[in-house]
């Protein structure tokens, strides 16, 4: 009787712990006789992928959809006990525009009702397959969506460049982040998508590709959005992928895809059929009881042990991500702590203590890249900032390795010295020494304190001195590609001082145009990089230049500041100065350029050996037409050297025709 007892004890736990409902597949590849995937339009299975809009330009590849959903229906939330799946997917897909740098439109991860298809080609283009791009919310039930868009075109509303956004019934994106694509050449992408109906979080975790010295590195990139999934879409879902071309052509495949759901719901709630535990006789009250308790304690132990069990695992996987992370860094800049140039090396303990555990007070600025705080090194008696690079941020452990091995080898007045490092507790940490006159930005733009033209023109002369140093005189060329107001600091005497080396590039001095991922700011980025991805010494020149033009006028000083800062930002490489053309003329040792007097339309030609120069303004300008550039320029501090090179730079020949 007592086993008897301790059987129905069991069988009433196991009624009353919640049911679970699940979904999970994985596949490698794709079979055009498999049906558990459906296919819609242009999509199709070939050679184990899924080529999800169409492939080939003389087969009309322009305004292609296509979709691939999974054929059976996901339970994606539970109406009676009002509970939500959890699901987790992975794919890799790549979108290939065969080395052209312009494309569209992209491919999206998307749930919609069961009964979504795609309807008409007015979805081409921005609208991914999944909703006409410019009709605003839906507000049909039976048209709702949330998608995850990976977009490779700018339509109206939408960020800059390539980017991955959250979308809810239409195509303009919650949230979104800009995606360190590599689209030109097709590169192979990973993504994570996992929502998390507890904290009702919908996270994306994604490869971006950066450059890094001579090669291309793998980066992972995050979005995420809180949202109740109950709010927009009905209880069962299709599920799967959309992706569409407008007028221009991109390749879209996806390679494999997995996939894992769990809903939890109470199976006696959502079906009154289950048959109930049956009466236990009522003569052997004290064995009952006996036999419940010993059965409760029996599943208590059981429950606590595996409890136990998965927190050690979860702990020691950490641990050796932890581990393996620092072995990353370390071995990154094993070569500068054994010649003792490294920076020194913080415990983080230090660091949290002197910036008061990293209080709001203590806060001197927030980015895109995390906090910098305010603090106080008993030892050495001076104050530091302190870069906390936030785990969110797109600068990860391969951006703060090649920051503390660049500017750790830099000693110049004009850049900002970095004192040290920590990467403990998967936190990365840099420490400079304090500026506190703070950015420059906050001077021009927030009014944290009026600056007068000598010091504005100082400052223009301190960073082209800066600039100079990473160009030529330094033992390699530093590119640095995130020059801008706010990466520019200022001591307590107001000398500017270049920082934010996280996106620099180290390249040999007789090397033209580095081709790389896109990187940098808009605005400060120079038109050519944008359309070509190459980034260089012009590149550059082009962010100083605007910079300067940010520094506002005055007079005779403020003509030279003009003047230059139109020169160095001409939307022409070829007609740019070097860094030391632009020193000489802030500094009153060479005239002034004429520039055109009408805005010059950008061309672009190869570097390297002798190219011919086409000027864009032969009927307003100077009378450059046709003049050769040579792809290396040689530079001194003599006027006459100087001018025998105008016949041979367009740049030169803009200084001496003024």
């Amino acid at each position: 009787m007592a086993i008897f007892a301790s059987l129905s004890a069991l069988t009433y736990l196991v009624l009353i712990i919640p049911f679970v409902t699940s979904l999970s597949f994985n596949f490698d590849s794709f079979n055009p006789n498999d049906q558990n995937v459906t296919y819609e339009a242009d999509a199709y299975p070939a050679n184990g992928v899924i080529q999800l809009t169409k492939n080939q330009r003389d087969s009309g590849a322009n305004y292609s959809i296509g979709r691939a959903t999974y054929s059976k229906t996901l339970h994606l939330w539970d109406k009676a006990s009002g509970n939500v799946t959890d699901f987790t997917t992975h794919f890799s897909f790549s979108i290939n525009s065969q080395g052209m740098n312009i494309y569209a439109d992209g491919i999206a991860f998307f749930l919609a009702p069961a009964d979504s298809r795609i309807t008409d080609n007015s979805t081409a283009g921005g609208g991914l397959g999944l909703a006409n791009y410019y009709s605003r919310q839906n507000t049909s039930r039976n048209q709702s969506f949330v998608a995850v868009e990976f977009d490779t075109f700018k339509n109206i509303d939408d960020p800059p460049g390539d980017h991955v956004g959250i979308d809810i019934n239409y195509m303009v994106s919650i949230v979104n982040v800009t995606w360190f694509s590599n689209i030109p050449n097709g590169t192979r992408t990973d993504a994570w998508i996992t929502y998390n109906s507890t904290s009702k979080n919908l996270s994306v975790v994604f490869t971006g590709f950066q450059p890094q010295e001579n090669t291309t590195v793998t980066v992972l990139q995050t979005l995420s959005y809180n949202l109740d999934l109950r709010e927009y879409l009905p209880e069962w879902v299709t599920f799967g992928f959309s992706g569409a071309t407008g007028t221009y052509f991109a390749i879209q495949t996806i390679y494999s895809w997995n996939f894992t759901s769990s809903l939890n719901y109470n199976e006696n709630i959502t079906d009154p059929d289950v048959p109930q535990p049956s009466p236990v006789p009522e003569d052997t009250p004290s064995k009952n009881k006996s036999g419940l308790v010993i059965g409760l304690i029996s599943g208590g132990c059981v429950s606590v042990a595996v409890s136990v069990f998965i927190l050690f695992a979860f702990w020691r996987k950490r641990k050796v991500r932890e581990d393996e992370d620092e072995d990353i860094i370390d071995g990154s800049m094993t070569n500068e702590f054994e010649r003792n140039t490294g920076p020194k090396k913080f415990l983080y303990g230090e660091l949290a203590r002197c910036t008061n555990n990293f209080s709001r007070e203590e806060m001197l600025g927030q980015g895109g890249f995390g906090g910098v705080y305010k603090g106080y090194l008993r030892e050495y008696d001076s104050y530091i900032a302190v870069k906390r690079i936030s785990r969110e941020s797109k600068q990860g452990i391969k951006e703060y390795a090649s920051e503390v091995r660049i500017i750790s080898r830099l000693r110049h007045k004009h850049l900002v010295q970095l004192v040290g490092s920590c990467h403990q507790k998967r936190e990365l940490l840099l420490v400079y020494e304090f500026m506190p006159n703070g950015s420059l930005d906050h001077h021009l733009f927030k009014g944290k304190s009026h600056l007068t033209w000598p010091i504005r023109f100082k400052i223009a002369q301190g960073l082209a001195s800066a600039l100079f140093y990473l160009r030529e005189e330094w033992e390699q060329c530093v590119v640095h590609r995130d020059i801008k107001s706010s990466n520019i600091m200022l001591d307590s005497n107001f000398n500017a001082k270049l920082g934010d080396f996280g996106l620099a590039r180290l390249v040999d001095h007789d090397k033209g145009s580095q081709t790389t991922v896109l990187a940098g700011t808009m605005g400060y980025m120079a038109p050519e990089c944008v359309t070509t991805g190459k980034a260089n010494k012009e590149t550059d020149v082009y962010s100083f230049g605007i910079v300067v033009l940010e520094i506002e006028f005055n007079e005779e000083e403020v003509e030279h500041l003009l003047i230059v800062g139109l020169w160095c930002a001409h939307p022409d490489n070829n007609c740019r100065p070097s860094i030391r053309q632009a020193i000489q003329v802030l500094n009153f040792e060479a005239p002034l350029p004429t520039l055109p007097p009408n805005m010059p339309v950008p061309t672009y030609c190869s570097y390297g050996s002798t190219t011919s120069f086409a000027s864009p303004y032969d009927s307003n300008g100077p009378g450059i037409s046709g003049i050769q550039s040579s792809g290396t320029r040689d530079y001194t501090g003599s006027s006459n050297n100087t001018a025998a090179s105008a016949a041979s730079s367009p740049s030169a020949s803009l200084l001496y025709t003024r």
